[in-house]
């Protein structure tokens, strides 16, 4: 609802004008007057006032006056003034001091009401624009975090943007960084104490981690905080001007900065483990410059994170101090890719060797000095395994488990030997559950098929082996698979199938048994002979003869 304020030194105009508009039915909620330019501001000051109706000639304080007073401190409200003077310097006056509207005493009601309806309309029409305006503002405000984080994506991976481009981003995206100035960045990881399936109490840490680093850092740095490229959290901090200024006066600049910036991750590790109990380990790279240096020492810093150990909680490691250390080399080659791989155990079915073959390589793994890397290389071993024997058996992998497959989807099961062990025997019992099915349902399917082929080839010269060059087996192992599945070896069943149409062109036809002989496959008639009196008791001439 509107409020309306009606100041005029002549109270019987404004105590008119309240009696007798009708307020309520043009939507004014509350009406105040006013006798002075004085008064007026006080009412002002105490209420939250949407128009102003005012009489230009006031002793004290001219409506004009009050007008200019109103459009420098609350320019929101909407003004309009009354006189008795049809100058036109007056309103060539409230003109410039944008009064909405201009009406000579005495006031018509009609033209009164129809400018003060004009008045709210236009407020109206103005707090809906606003409304707007700052809903797009909360929505664009609300995407910056993602916008940031691509930014920094692309600057990490190496993206080459122009000076004007990177500064149009940069400030349009309320990031405090200046091109060409000194940069570092501190790569965070942590003791998650949640489990990984419980995402959304992970990224609240995430966020939690980042809001402190950032009330932390920023005391004297600029600071930016992002999930980097490769699933760890970075933060990218400038030095402040005044900062800088005053630490470029020390005797030691280089040091000075080292020793601001080691003080500040120590008070971030022990407050992130006060408050949020987060175990933070912390990589530093040295200072480069920004962003022409950002990617390959990104790639530098990744490179020798990815290939450490796993730091103790408040540990910092400067990349610039860290000395080549050879550890001793892990021949994972012996105990993967050594015979019978896991490949082959799963391919001949030998789950319970399969899962020997993975608790073998972990147990290996956890008696030396493992990298992420070399988790790494055992999660693309197993899986390579797995995808392998499922896609053999005409499966995919992520109808087996949905998630699990993807590391862009699930990337916490390779942050632990533990995690990536646990996950790995998980998926070998859901492999080894479809494939048991599947094999089943192959194996029916198997025995449909081989009587079809028989039914079809019988007038040809027919064997085992030519069925089994059909359905791409060996004859050996369809012959076994046939029995377990029938309880009838596939050489009797072939036999006795030709024997059965034997039989029925016997009775119900007069061809000559040669012809019989050779519509069958059965180029010797005498060996025909023979197997049919093995099946019937009787030669083909006696069981016709009969």
């Amino acid at each position: 609802m509107i409020n309306i304020l009606l100041v005029d030194d002549e109270t019987y105009v404004t105590e008119s004008l309240a009696l007798t508009i009708p307020w309520q039915e043009i939507g004014v909620e509350q009406v105040y007057r006013a006798a002075s330019g004085k008064e007026a501001l006080a009412i002002l000051e105490m209420h939250d006032i949407d128009i102003v109706v005012t009489d230009i000639r006031m002793p004290g304080m001219t409506g004009l006056e009050l007008i200019k007073v109103i459009m420098e401190e609350w320019p929101h409200i909407q003004c309009m003034l009354l006189t008795g003077y049809s100058d036109f310097e007056y309103a060539r006056k409230a003109i410039q001091l944008q009064a909405f509207d201009y009406i000579l005493k005495p006031v018509d009601d009609e033209e009164f009401v129809h400018s003060i309806v004009q008045m709210i309309e236009t407020l109206k029409d103005e707090w809906e624009k606003a409304d707007k305006y700052h809903t797009l503002l909360y929505h664009l405000k609300s995407d910056y975090g993602v916008l940031r984080g691509n930014l920094l994506h692309d600057l990490l991976l190496g993206r080459h943007l122009s000076s004007k481009s990177l500064e149009s981003k940069l400030s349009q995206y309320e990031i405090p960084f200046t091109v060409d100035q000194q940069t570092s960045f501190i790569l965070l990881q942590y003791g998650n104490p949640y489990d990984e399936s419980d995402r959304n109490s992970m990224t609240l840490m995430e966020y939690a981690v980042g809001k402190m680093a950032e009330e932390i850092f920023s005391e004297s740095m600029h600071v930016w905080y992002g999930k980097a490229p490769h699933d760890c959290l970075i933060l990218m901090v400038q030095l402040k001007r005044e900062t800088e200024q005053e630490l470029s006066q020390l005797t030691d600049y280089k040091l000075a900065r080292r020793r601001l910036l080691e003080s500040l991750m120590k008070k971030f590790c022990e407050e992130a483990g006060n408050y949020l109990n987060a175990d933070l380990s912390l990589m530093v790279s040295g200072w480069f410059h920004f962003p022409g240096e950002i990617a390959a020492t990104y790639r530098r810093g990744i490179s020798s994170y990815y290939s450490s150990r796993n730091y103790a909680f408040g540990e910092v490691v400067y990349l610039e101090d860290q000395l080549q250390i050879t550890d001793m080399k892990i021949n994972l080659n012996e105990f993967m890719y050594k015979p019978p791989t896991l490949i082959h155990l799963l391919e001949s079915k030998q789950w319970d060797s399969a899962a020997e073959k993975i608790t073998e390589v972990f147990a290996h793994l956890g008696k030396v000095n493992y990298s992420r890397e070399h988790l790494y290389e055992v999660f693309l071993y197993i899986t390579n395994a797995f995808m392998y024997t499922a896609h053999k058996q005409g499966q995919f992998i992520y109808e087996i488990d949905h998630s699990s497959m993807d590391m862009l989807h699930d990337p916490y099961v390779v942050q632990s030997l533990d995690k990536l062990q646990g996950w790995s025997i998980q998926m070998l019992e859901k492999l080894r559950s479809e494939l048991t099915v599947s094999d089943e349902y192959a194996k029916s399917n198997l025995v449909k098929q081989v009587q079809e082929l028989v039914s079809e080839m019988h007038r040809q010269d027919i064997s085992v082996k030519t069925i089994a060059d059909k359905v791409y087996l060996h004859p050996v192992y369809l012959s076994k698979v046939y029995k377990a599945e029938t309880g009838e070896s596939l050489s009797n069943y072939i036999i006795r199938m030709r024997m059965e149409q034997a039989h029925y062109l016997l009775k119900h036809s007069h061809k000559k048994i040669y012809e019989i002989t050779e519509e069958l496959g059965y180029q010797n008639p005498q060996y025909f002979s023979k197997i049919f009196r093995k099946f019937y008791g009787m030669t083909p001439q006696e069981f016709r003869d009969q």
